[in-house]
């Protein structure tokens, strides 16, 4: 393996690592907090028409 291959398969790994660990971040913190808040906003406006009423 020369250093052409050996760089381009350094530069795949990496790619590869990055894509992973946003992949988990994405998982594990975003979409929680992006539905937590969504759920959270309905339930307020749900509130304020019964209040409304």
């Amino acid at each position: 393996m020369d250093l052409s291959h050996f760089s381009g398969f350094l530069l795949f790994l990496t790619v590869f690592t990055m894509g992973f660990w946003l992949l988990i971040f994405l998982l594990t913190f975003i979409v929680p907090y992006w539905l937590f808040g969504n759920i959270k906003e309905i339930i307020k406006y749900r509130k304020e028409g019964k209040k409304a009423k």
